[in-house]
């Protein structure tokens, strides 16, 4: 992508579409049919108007063979790609996204890795033009709301299922690049993960540890780096993972050719065990504690998160492998919503000026999000606009819009309102009082 010429290199932005295909019981919750993108082709001639020469963009499982991999639809997504093709604009192709696959099976049966893989070929047979794929996307985010907190399906509620959930996705990631690779050699792994980090009391502190570690699930082990002196192979082991399929990935590691960290406000969270500080919030139990609150650290009086820019450079020094913001969305005014951008895209531009590879920036959602207010687990109708408003007849641009066609075409973009501090930054954040800090 060709952006605006300016004195110092710039992060290339680039645009994704919120596709999640959830399942909740036996009810399907679709985000590209609820935002209208499903029957709107001419949605990617706006992303085009931007400026986007790069989308990550669903081309799911569950959408083109809902009954059965023998009766695969491709008419929408032929139609989506070829569109793409003629904006010269290249997408990142995502198979499953926060999904839990078709009905003929689930992230804990054996038969999601080989579906997928065979899936993946038929993609990659159909358009060997494509180059990046993200076959799972946040696959240990997806494992604990499906396997550990119970609020996907399949509604697991133990270690046992999440470590399992876990592994199914990462062996489907690794046999679907596989299958890719029979097609196309060229094609690229994006892989993409909610980092977070971790905060809490010093009561916490075993909980704190646990969870620091466990963040690098994903990459760790499809890197090959969980072996016997790895922090959580005990974990592993204990919960069901046998010693032969974590040393499949230690044998035969899967690298991705690009990390893909997703960040949000609420990523980053604060454990405490004085429950009683929180009144109506959840108490939840982990791994080395059992009944604690776990909140958003940004709303903690006195916690000082430990913010995109640090995490990513943490990031990079631990894999040295080229980054990418793959996600970046803030539902909220659309003043915060262009502090939250400004804010973002200055970082990632101070971490490229250090020498960090970061490949691209993206601009989550451009059509906006549905109901993740409730994690998705009711259909509401609660809408967070995002580059674009989808409520009224056609996609209105917001003023996001305009920020992001002043990035991409002059590498720049000025508004009084990014003088001023973010919500996340000043006091009103705060929820709970400073003791319980």
């Amino acid at each position: 992508m060709n952006q605006a010429v300016t004195s110092v290199p710039q992060v290339e932005l680039w645009g994704g579409v919120e596709c999640t295909c959830r399942r909740v019981g036996d009810a399907y919750s679709d985000q590209l049919t609820r935002s209208g993108h499903r029957t709107r082709l001419s949605d990617l001639d706006r992303f085009a108007d931007l400026g986007l020469r790069t989308l990550r963009y669903p081309i799911l499982w569950e959408h083109v063979a809902p009954e059965s991999l023998d009766r695969p639809n491709w008419q929408w997504a032929d139609e989506r790609l070829a569109r793409l093709q003629a904006l010269v604009i290249e997408p990142i192709v995502g198979l499953v996204h926060h999904g839990s696959g078709p009905r003929y099976t689930a992230l804990d049966q054996p038969t999601f890795a080989p579906g997928l893989a065979r899936y993946a070929r038929m993609v990659a047979e159909r358009y060997p033009w494509v180059k990046y794929y993200t076959p799972v996307n946040e696959p240990l985010t997806t494992a604990r709301f499906s396997g550990l907190y119970g609020l996907w399906y399949p509604h697991g509620c133990s270690d046992n299922t999440f470590v399992r959930i876990l592994l199914n996705e990462l062996q489907a990631t690794k046999l679907a690049m596989l299958a890719i690779w029979e097609v196309n050699p060229e094609a690229q792994l994006v892989q993409t993960e909610d980092l977070g980090q971790a905060h809490g009391t010093p009561a916490m502190a075993a909980q704190i540890e646990f969870e620091n570690h466990r963040r690098w699930l994903t990459f760790d082990l499809l890197g090959g780096r969980v072996t016997p002196s790895h922090p959580l192979w005990g974990y592993l082991r204990t919960h069901g993972i046998s010693e032969a399929e974590l040393q499949d990935f230690i044998d035969e590691p899967l690298p991705p050719d690009v990390l893909g960290i997703n960040h949000y406000v609420t990523s980053e969270r604060y454990l405490d065990e004085r429950v009683e500080l929180y009144p109506g919030l959840p108490i939840t139990g982990g791994q080395c504690h059992k009944g604690y609150i776990d909140t958003e650290a940004v709303r903690v009086a006195g916690v000082e998160v430990t913010g995109l820019e640090n995490l990513l450079s943490e990031t990079w020094e631990r894999y040295a492998i080229p980054l990418a913001i793959t996600e970046s969305h803030l539902g909220c005014t659309r003043e915060e919503q262009l502090r939250w951008l400004h804010q973002t895209w200055a970082a990632a531009n101070r971490l490229l000026a250090e020498g960090v590879e970061l490949r691209g920036l993206t601009v989550w959602s451009l059509l906006g999000a549905f109901d993740w207010d409730s994690l998705l687990t009711l259909d509401e109708g609660r809408y967070e606009p995002g580059v674009f408003d989808v409520r009224g007849c056609e996609p209105r641009p917001t003023a996001l819009y305009h920020m992001v066609r002043g990035l991409i075409r002059d590498g720049h973009y000025t508004h009084p309102v990014l003088a001023g501090l973010g919500w996340w930054q000043r006091d009103l954040r705060i929820y709970w009082p400073a003791e319980a800090a």
